[in-house]
């Protein structure tokens, strides 16, 4: 047999098609050319209690099922007799119905009742008379009506007409600013007016404390006003979600609130697990599940993780924040967070970056949005079938800073060197593309690399958990193999592997919407296309029931892709890395990405020397590009802090240890660590306001530069 010859027998397969026409107008779909959203009819039916008093006096349910239905089935009880079904309407949904005793388990008998809703006329209730057992009649009121088309998921992937109007209004006051700072000769037009954006990273309480000292040295540059996007990741969303209760924080002293977070960091935590803070804690979970949201463990770590930051209860709600916007007073506050598989998929093999703002919640790669005060209500096709009340902002920041929700082999990957990290992502990106679509990868057509066999895992396993109980900032694990009665190990490491200790279940918005048959080839998608999974349909977001939504920081800890959205057309960034295991590690990961992703951003590298002489500040831009943007980048680094307490100002003999700051191993400020002393805030807050102060003009060169880019480019007509 020569080499090149099939080894197989070739065999044909004979089908045979029919066409069929479609009877009646053709479906109204509403897409972005990714995704669709199809016409819905409702259907009410009312069990007539005194039609029926026969069969519901003698124990009986009756079982109402529309599998095609988000509802699917219900059935009668003492205080129900009326129930409503959301159908898709071109799949001809078909209404069974069925008794049963109410102590019958058994949902599988078959239904004696089958009636087709087409046969139904639409808008007109109808009375159907159905004979059960004995020819007891079983009395039915239905009404199919249709729904209006309008829907409550924003389908499109420009901005929201609520931000468009907020940008007008900040770029206004970004202008006034810029001409104060720079003593500019004449007023910038709308289209000369750069878009600056700040974008932080995660890392507990330290990020959190890092971003409010930044905040406050770029308030004292007069440089808050230039700002109009604050992206934050982690423990950095903890500084917006206080700020933004004041609605014009940027114009007050910002020395007040971080006396405030001062003293509670310094406090005690041991109340938050007291008698009387678990029966809160149970209180406020029954109720939330009464209101409706999904039980998840996250919503009691949220409550938690408000005792931590706080002494009351804070009542605030994120769509309140609309208010610190109105006018375009403040900068723009986005928080991140990824949506995952539950089990069985590592987060480096799916997820999605998901954007929480005061208007809109949404997916950029599905180009889909929901108005922030929805989120968490029950959807189907696009619309709300169930209105739940909007959450506190504790239960969001639950989401955003979720500790606890990785699972073991997203550990495997993070415990690597960058290098590695990248290295196993690029090497398996072409044999998984090969895989699912038969042909090469190409710029934004990504994945991420695959699980490893067993054997590998559980070897790499072993080694994450030597490594991670003697970090300094990592989290300690402790593993105890299982036992397995039907020798499948595998299987049950797997499980382990892959399952997450803490789960954030919300309710899909997406839901039943349907891919379009070639959202492979829209640009949109593609650009945020970085998994293995975003090329099987079936088992996209848009099947799943509930989302599980987690902290960013288990992918990249770095808020960086919402910012890099072509519509905001962000022109510089202010990124501030707040890593100190691997100072600069979030930069270089966010740049490696967008590369990799074919998204515009400058390439960040430093060499292996000057990694280990790091300065406060960096400053990156692809002149080739002018869709790249800015990037001025502050790792959390204690070089020249160490002789200067300010710009110019020695340190006395004194006064040197003021400027030690312990950013190594055995760091008080490892993400953990949920109390800091005095002696810590203060130097973590004096060197972080330091480091921006004294490397103003890298800021002011890069917003010039800004300014004259955009200057060269005429206004789109």
């Amino acid at each position: 047999m020569e080499d090149n010859a099939c080894p197989y027998n070739i065999e044909s397969l004979e089908v045979e098609f029919k066409l069929a026409e479609i009877l009646g107008p053709p479906e109204q779909l509403i897409s972005n050319g990714v995704l669709a959203a199809r016409e819905l009819s409702i259907l009410d039916i009312r069990v007539n209690r005194e039609g029926n008093e026969k069969l519901l006096e003698a124990n009986t349910n009756i079982v109402l099922t529309v599998q095609e239905s988000y509802e699917e089935t219900q059935k009668t009880s003492k205080d129900k007799d009326s129930f409503r079904f959301h159908c898709i309407k071109s799949w001809d949904p078909v209404l069974k119905v069925k008794l049963q005793y109410v102590s019958d388990d058994d949902d599988d008998c078959l239904y004696p009742f089958v009636l087709p809703l087409k046969r139904l006329p639409v808008g007109l209730p109808i009375r159907i008379c159905l004979l059960a057992e004995n020819n007891v009649p079983l009395d039915l009121h239905l009404q199919v009506t249709g729904w209006p088309q309008n829907l409550d998921v924003r389908l499109g992937y420009e901005l929201c007409v609520d931000e468009q109007d907020f940008l007008k209004k900040r770029k206004k006051v970004v202008a006034g600013a810029l001409k104060n700072l720079f003593h500019l000769r004449r007023d910038l037009l709308e289209h000369e007016v750069p878009v600056v954006a700040i974008m932080a990273t995660g890392g507990g309480l330290r990020a959190m404390t890092a971003l409010y000292a930044h905040l406050l040295a770029l308030q004292k540059l007069n440089l808050l006003d230039c700002v109009s996007y604050i992206s934050t990741a982690s423990g950095s969303t903890w500084t917006l979600t206080d700020l933004y209760r004041n609605v014009d924080w940027s114009h007050k002293d910002l020395e007040e609130p971080i006396k405030k977070i001062k003293k509670q960091m310094m406090k005690s935590k041991e109340n938050i697990i007291s008698i009387e803070q678990l029966k809160y804690y149970h209180k406020e979970l029954k109720e939330r599940v009464e209101m409706g949201h999904l039980s998840s463990f996250t919503a009691l770590w949220s409550l938690v993780q408000e005792a931590v930051l706080h002494d009351e209860p804070n009542y605030c709600k994120l769509s309140e924040q609309r208010e610190a916007l109105n006018d375009g007073q403040n900068p723009f506050p986005i928080y991140t967070a990824i949506n995952v598989k539950e089990c069985h998929v590592t987060t480096f093999d799916f997820r999605e970056w998901v954007e929480f703002n005061p208007y809109e919640v949404g997916f950029q790669k599905y180009g889909a949005y929901i108005r922030t005060e929805d989120f968490d209500s029950e959807f189907f096709m696009g619309k709300i079938v169930k209105r739940i009340p909007e959450s506190r902002i504790c239960y969001l920041e639950g989401i955003w800073t979720n500790i606890f929700s990785r699972n073991l082999l997203d550990s495997l990957y993070w415990s690597s060197t960058p290098a590695e990290f990248w290295q196993r992502w690029v090497a398996n990106m072409a044999e998984k593309r090969l895989a699912v679509d038969g042909k090469p990868s190409g710029p934004g057509n990504c994945h991420l690399a695959s699980r490893q066999s067993f054997g590998q895992s559980l070897e790499k396993l072993l080694l994450w958990i030597k490594h991670y109980n003697n970090s300094s900032d990592g989290y300690a694990t402790v593993y105890k193999p299982p036992s397995s009665a039907t020798g499948k190990l595998s299987e049950i490491f797997n499980d382990i592997l892959t399952d997450r200790p803490l789960k954030g279940a919300t309710h899909n918005f997406l839901r039943s919407l349907d891919l379009e048959q070639d959202y492979l080839q829209q640009k949109e998608f593609n650009e945020w296309r970085d998994t293995v999974l975003d090329a099987s349909p079936s088992q996209l977001t848009l099947r799943d029931k509930s989302l599980c939504l987690i902290d960013i920081g288990y992918f990249l800890n770095n808020s960086g892709p919402p910012l890099l959205k072509p519509e905001r057309n962000v022109d510089v960034i202010i990124a501030l890395d707040y890593e100190i295991s691997s100072p600069f590690k979030q930069a270089e990961m966010m740049a490696k990405y967008c590369e990799v992703q074919g998204i515009p951003f400058p390439k960040v590298h430093l060499s292996d020397e000057e990694k280990k002489n790091l300065k406060e500040c960096y400053a990156f831009s692809d002149e080739e590009n002018p869709k790249a943007p800015i990037v001025v980048c502050f790792p959390l680094v204690d070089c020249s802090f160490k002789e200067f307490k300010a710009p110019g100002v020695k340190r006395s003999s004194s006064e040197k240890s003021d400027g030690e700051v312990n950013l190594q191993k055995g760091s008080p400020y490892a993400t953990m660590h949920l109390t800091y002393t005095e002696e810590d805030c203060d130097k973590l807050i004096n060197l972080s306001t330091y480091n921006i102060l004294c490397n103003k003009d890298c800021i002011f060169k890069a917003l010039l530069g800004a300014i004259e880019k955009k200057q060269g480019i005429w206004p789109s007509s």
